[in-house]
Protein backbone atom coordinates (compact mmCIF):
# COMPACT_ATOMS: atom_id res chain seq x y z
CA UNK A 1 0.00 0.00 0.00
CA UNK A 2 2.53 2.35 0.74
CA UNK A 3 4.57 1.40 -2.75
CA UNK A 4 1.13 2.43 -4.62
CA UNK A 5 1.05 6.20 -2.63
CA UNK A 6 4.45 6.42 -3.52
CA UNK A 7 4.10 6.04 -6.88
CA UNK A 8 0.94 8.30 -6.81
CA UNK A 9 3.29 11.29 -5.19
CA UNK A 10 5.77 10.79 -8.14
CA UNK A 11 3.14 10.80 -10.62
CA UNK A 12 1.48 14.18 -9.28
CA UNK A 13 3.95 16.02 -11.56
CA UNK A 14 3.56 14.10 -14.89
CA UNK A 15 1.15 13.85 -17.53
CA UNK A 16 -0.66 10.14 -17.34
CA UNK A 17 -2.68 8.17 -19.63
CA UNK A 18 -5.90 8.82 -20.28
CA UNK A 19 -8.64 8.35 -17.65
CA UNK A 20 -10.19 5.10 -16.53
CA UNK A 21 -13.58 4.00 -16.08
CA UNK A 22 -13.76 3.96 -12.37
CA UNK A 23 -16.14 0.99 -12.22
CA UNK A 24 -13.65 -1.38 -14.05
CA UNK A 25 -11.06 -0.41 -12.46
CA UNK A 26 -12.99 -1.06 -8.34
CA UNK A 27 -14.28 -4.60 -10.03
CA UNK A 28 -10.57 -4.98 -10.50
CA UNK A 29 -9.55 -3.49 -7.55
CA UNK A 30 -11.88 -5.87 -5.60
CA UNK A 31 -10.29 -9.11 -7.09
CA UNK A 32 -7.01 -8.22 -5.83
CA UNK A 33 -5.57 -6.18 -9.01
CA UNK A 34 -3.06 -4.34 -7.26
CA UNK A 35 -2.32 -2.33 -10.37
CA UNK A 36 -6.24 -1.46 -10.71
CA UNK A 37 -5.67 0.28 -7.19
CA UNK A 38 -2.53 1.94 -8.24
CA UNK A 39 -4.41 3.24 -11.07
CA UNK A 40 -7.38 4.76 -8.78
CA UNK A 41 -4.93 6.46 -6.80
CA UNK A 42 -3.17 7.96 -9.45
CA UNK A 43 -6.58 9.44 -10.58
CA UNK A 44 -7.51 10.91 -7.15
CA UNK A 45 -4.44 11.77 -5.35
CA UNK A 46 -3.74 15.30 -6.60
CA UNK A 47 -7.39 15.82 -5.64
CA UNK A 48 -7.36 14.09 -2.32
CA UNK A 49 -3.72 15.69 -1.12
CA UNK A 50 -5.05 19.18 -2.21
CA UNK A 51 -8.43 18.53 -0.01
CA UNK A 52 -6.77 17.39 2.93
CA UNK A 53 -3.71 20.16 3.08
CA UNK A 54 -6.54 22.95 2.54
CA UNK A 55 -8.78 21.74 4.92
CA UNK A 56 -5.92 21.08 7.69
CA UNK A 57 -4.34 24.39 7.08
CA UNK A 58 -1.38 22.19 7.55
CA UNK A 59 0.86 20.38 4.80
CA UNK A 60 2.30 17.80 7.01
CA UNK A 61 -1.48 17.09 8.51
CA UNK A 62 -2.79 16.99 5.12
CA UNK A 63 -0.32 14.59 3.71
CA UNK A 64 -0.68 12.40 7.08
CA UNK A 65 -4.60 12.01 6.44
CA UNK A 66 -4.48 11.72 2.23
CA UNK A 67 -1.79 8.44 3.50
CA UNK A 68 -4.64 7.34 6.52
CA UNK A 69 -7.35 7.96 3.46
CA UNK A 70 -6.10 6.32 0.98
CA UNK A 71 -5.15 3.10 3.33
CA UNK A 72 -8.71 2.98 4.51
CA UNK A 73 -10.00 3.26 1.17
CA UNK A 74 -7.83 0.13 0.40
CA UNK A 75 -8.88 -1.89 3.47
CA UNK A 76 -12.62 -1.22 2.45
CA UNK A 77 -13.07 -1.65 -1.17
CA UNK A 78 -14.64 -4.92 -1.04
CA UNK A 79 -17.79 -3.25 0.35
CA UNK A 80 -17.71 -0.49 -1.74
CA UNK A 81 -21.34 -1.20 -3.41
CA UNK A 82 -21.52 1.69 -6.00
CA UNK A 83 -24.00 3.39 -4.18
CA UNK A 84 -22.22 6.44 -5.22
CA UNK A 85 -19.27 7.12 -7.42
CA UNK A 86 -15.71 6.52 -5.93
CA UNK A 87 -15.10 10.59 -6.24
CA UNK A 88 -17.81 11.01 -3.67
CA UNK A 89 -16.68 8.16 -1.51
CA UNK A 90 -13.04 8.92 -1.81
CA UNK A 91 -14.17 12.46 -0.60
CA UNK A 92 -16.41 11.46 2.08
CA UNK A 93 -13.47 9.67 3.95
CA UNK A 94 -11.00 12.40 3.43
CA UNK A 95 -13.39 14.90 4.63
CA UNK A 96 -14.60 12.72 7.47
CA UNK A 97 -10.80 12.35 8.87
CA UNK A 98 -10.28 16.35 8.25
CA UNK A 99 -13.65 16.68 10.37
CA UNK A 100 -12.21 14.51 13.24
CA UNK A 101 -9.13 16.34 13.02
CA UNK A 102 -10.70 19.59 13.06
CA UNK A 103 -12.47 18.54 16.14
CA UNK A 104 -9.26 17.20 18.02
CA UNK A 105 -7.41 20.30 17.40
CA UNK A 106 -10.13 23.27 17.20
CA UNK A 107 -8.28 25.60 19.27
CA UNK A 108 -5.05 25.74 17.02
CA UNK A 109 -4.97 28.51 14.84
CA UNK A 110 -4.68 27.94 11.29
CA UNK A 111 -4.51 29.58 7.86
CA UNK A 112 -7.81 28.62 6.11
CA UNK A 113 -6.48 31.06 2.95
CA UNK A 114 -4.05 29.01 1.66
CA UNK A 115 -4.65 26.72 -1.46
CA UNK A 116 -2.33 23.93 -3.44
CA UNK A 117 -0.58 25.23 -6.35
CA UNK A 118 -0.41 23.43 -10.06
CA UNK A 119 2.94 22.17 -8.44
CA UNK A 120 1.40 20.83 -4.90
CA UNK A 121 3.33 23.97 -2.91
CA UNK A 122 0.78 25.69 -0.21
CA UNK A 123 -0.19 29.01 -1.34
CA UNK A 124 -1.51 31.84 0.25
CA UNK A 125 -4.50 33.08 -1.65
CA UNK A 126 -4.53 36.94 -0.92
CA UNK A 127 -0.75 36.43 -2.16
CA UNK A 128 -1.79 36.58 -5.25
CA UNK A 129 -3.99 39.77 -5.67
CA UNK A 130 -2.46 42.89 -6.83
CA UNK A 131 -1.92 44.63 -4.03
CA UNK A 132 0.38 42.21 -2.82
CA UNK A 133 2.73 41.67 -5.85
CA UNK A 134 6.37 43.46 -5.77
CA UNK A 135 6.17 47.42 -5.62
CA UNK A 136 3.04 47.36 -3.72
CA UNK A 137 2.57 50.24 -1.35
CA UNK A 138 3.10 49.85 2.40
CA UNK A 139 -0.37 51.01 3.11
CA UNK A 140 -1.90 48.22 1.08
CA UNK A 141 0.18 45.58 2.32
CA UNK A 142 -0.79 46.26 5.96
CA UNK A 143 -4.50 46.34 4.69
CA UNK A 144 -4.25 43.06 2.75
CA UNK A 145 -2.40 41.33 6.66
CA UNK A 146 -5.37 43.13 8.20
CA UNK A 147 -7.73 41.74 6.31
CA UNK A 148 -5.89 38.28 6.34
CA UNK A 149 -6.36 38.32 9.97
CA UNK A 150 -9.87 38.80 9.46
CA UNK A 151 -10.74 36.09 7.45
CA UNK A 152 -8.88 33.80 9.51
CA UNK A 153 -10.36 34.86 12.63
CA UNK A 154 -13.76 34.88 11.25
CA UNK A 155 -13.18 31.48 10.13
CA UNK A 156 -12.01 29.94 13.19
CA UNK A 157 -15.50 31.02 14.84
CA UNK A 158 -16.89 28.63 12.64
CA UNK A 159 -17.96 25.16 13.70
CA UNK A 160 -15.73 22.31 12.13
CA UNK A 161 -18.62 21.00 9.94
CA UNK A 162 -19.34 24.69 9.38
CA UNK A 163 -15.53 25.41 7.74
CA UNK A 164 -15.95 22.03 6.17
CA UNK A 165 -19.29 22.94 4.14
CA UNK A 166 -17.94 26.77 3.49
CA UNK A 167 -14.59 25.44 2.04
CA UNK A 168 -15.93 22.40 -0.03
CA UNK A 169 -18.78 24.56 -1.78
CA UNK A 170 -16.84 28.37 -1.97
CA UNK A 171 -13.12 27.22 -1.80
CA UNK A 172 -13.27 24.23 -4.43
CA UNK A 173 -16.38 25.02 -5.65
CA UNK A 174 -18.32 22.05 -5.82
CA UNK A 175 -22.22 22.26 -5.79
CA UNK A 176 -24.22 21.51 -2.74
CA UNK A 177 -25.23 18.54 -4.00
CA UNK A 178 -22.27 17.16 -3.83
CA UNK A 179 -21.40 18.57 -0.40
CA UNK A 180 -24.30 16.40 0.42
CA UNK A 181 -22.97 13.33 -0.76
CA UNK A 182 -19.96 13.84 0.51
CA UNK A 183 -21.28 14.52 4.25
CA UNK A 184 -23.68 11.68 3.48
CA UNK A 185 -26.63 14.15 4.33
CA UNK A 186 -29.33 15.95 2.68
CA UNK A 187 -28.72 18.77 0.58
CA UNK A 188 -31.28 20.68 2.79
CA UNK A 189 -29.24 19.80 5.62
CA UNK A 190 -25.95 21.49 3.70
CA UNK A 191 -27.74 24.70 2.50
CA UNK A 192 -28.54 25.21 5.99
CA UNK A 193 -25.25 24.31 7.18
CA UNK A 194 -24.03 27.06 4.46
CA UNK A 195 -26.21 29.80 5.37
CA UNK A 196 -25.09 29.40 9.07
CA UNK A 197 -21.39 29.82 8.21
CA UNK A 198 -22.14 32.76 5.93
CA UNK A 199 -24.04 34.26 8.40
CA UNK A 200 -21.38 34.33 11.01
CA UNK A 201 -18.93 35.25 8.68
CA UNK A 202 -20.81 38.25 7.69
CA UNK A 203 -21.47 39.24 11.24
CA UNK A 204 -17.66 38.91 12.11
CA UNK A 205 -16.27 40.42 9.81
CA UNK A 206 -18.63 43.54 9.89
CA UNK A 207 -17.44 44.08 13.19
CA UNK A 208 -14.15 45.13 11.37
CA UNK A 209 -15.17 47.48 9.32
Amino acid sequence: MEKVLQLGAQRRAKVGPARVDDTLLIREAQMGNAGAFEELVRQYDRAVLRLAVHLTGSREDGQDIYQEAFLRAYVNLGRFRFECSFYTWIYRIVTNLCLDHLRKKSSRARDLTTTISADGEVEQVLDRLPDQRAGTSPERSLISGELRKCILHAMERLSPRERVVFELKHYHGLRLRTVAGILNTSEGTIKNTLFRATHKLRMQLAEVR
